[in-house]
């Protein structure tokens, strides 16, 4: 596991201002007077409301249409609304051209899209460049090995994370696997199995959960809404909002919803998106059922304590009757 750096974008301009990644951002003395950051991703979206919270007016420019584009419409829409009530100034459809040295700090200009090549001049104090990351891999003499990796720099292994070397294995974010501390530790885990208890230990099936960590919270497993129909799944869906989540009302944070896919057919939890208070627990109840292959009804049946987060599967599921 050799980790990843900051993807530096083609940004006519960079190398003339002082410009900041996930790493370095943190090592600030000060908190800035108005952050810009570059990538509408779950780094950019998660420092920006941390330093929105710290008192920096914040602009998040994000080339794409939506941020977090990997998830469905309405638990984009509810995120994006979270920051907006926050006080940050979201940006979508504006793609970073080039940055300058500023008076006060950088000036970042942006074409808009679909306006014909249209610009605009975003100015702040600093910039937080958030666009993705990349493997370091391209110092470890991998050619000299005959180990292979990807267009983008990643270490080529099957689901059980052996190279395509004799005896070596490659886990951790350098593999291209979901970049999350969670999942290199259970990389860690295949690759004990496989040198040194039984064997047979693989990523298939493994599922993959995160959770952005926003106030509120938006906890993921399994499929979206999106992926299930596009796996020509017949699915219905669960939705609560927060503001019928007893815990929720008596913690005073009603912002965001519970969202669960079933398979029509066989009753089986596809995927959950939790946007609300401690989002990433409530979604880890469910993929316990998951994992256990519960039905969804189990959920709905359930007995859990009250008043926790949890008891609120009953309600949950129970819009499915």
């Amino acid at each position: 596991n050799t980790g990843t750096r900051n993807r530096v974008p083609p940004l006519e301009g960079l190398n003339s201002v002082d410009w900041l990644d996930n790493a370095s951002v943190m090592e600030l003395g000060d908190v800035p007077e108005h952050l810009v950051i570059m990538g509408g991703g779950f780094i950019g979206v998660e420092f920006g409301q941390l330093f929105r919270r710290l008192g920096a007016r914040v602009t998040i420019v994000e080339g794409g249409e939506k941020i977090l584009g990997r998830e469905d419409a309405d638990v984009i829409e509810g995120v994006h609304q979270v920051l907006t009530e926050d006080g940050i100034d979201v940006r979508t459809g504006a793609f970073a051209k080039r940055v300058a040295p500023d008076a006060k700090g950088v000036c970042l200009t942006v074409e808009l899209q679909g306006t014909d090549g249209q610009t605009a001049e975003i100015r702040g104090s600093h910039l937080m460049v958030a666009i993705g990351r990349r493997p370091n891999s391209d110092d470890l003499g991998l050619e000299a090995a005959g180990i292979g990796t990807d267009d983008h720099g990643f270490i080529r292994v099957d689901d059980e994370l052996r190279t395509n070397v004799e005896g070596v294995w490659g886990l951790g974010d350098v593999n291209g696997g979901p970049p999350f501390t969670h999942v290199a530790y259970d990389d860690f885990r295949i690759v004990r199995n496989n040198i040194l208890g039984a064997g047979g230990a693989s990523r298939a099936g493994r599922p993959a959960p995160y959770t952005l960590f926003t106030d509120p919270q938006l906890g993921r497993i399994g499929m979206t809404e999106s992926q299930a129909r596009e796996a020509g799944h017949e699915i219905r869906v669960a939705k609560l909002p927060m503001g019928r989540v007893a815990r929720a009302i008596e913690m005073d944070e009603t912002r965001g919803f519970m969202k669960a896919v079933v398979d029509a057919d066989t009753d089986q939890i596809l995927g959950a998106a939790v946007l609300g208070v401690e989002g990433g627990e409530v979604a880890s109840v469910i993929q316990v059922a998951m994992m256990g292959k519960l039905p969804w009804t189990a959920l709905r049946d359930g007995v859990f304590s009250h008043p926790t987060l949890s008891e609120s599967l009953n309600n949950l599921f129970m819009t499915l009757d």
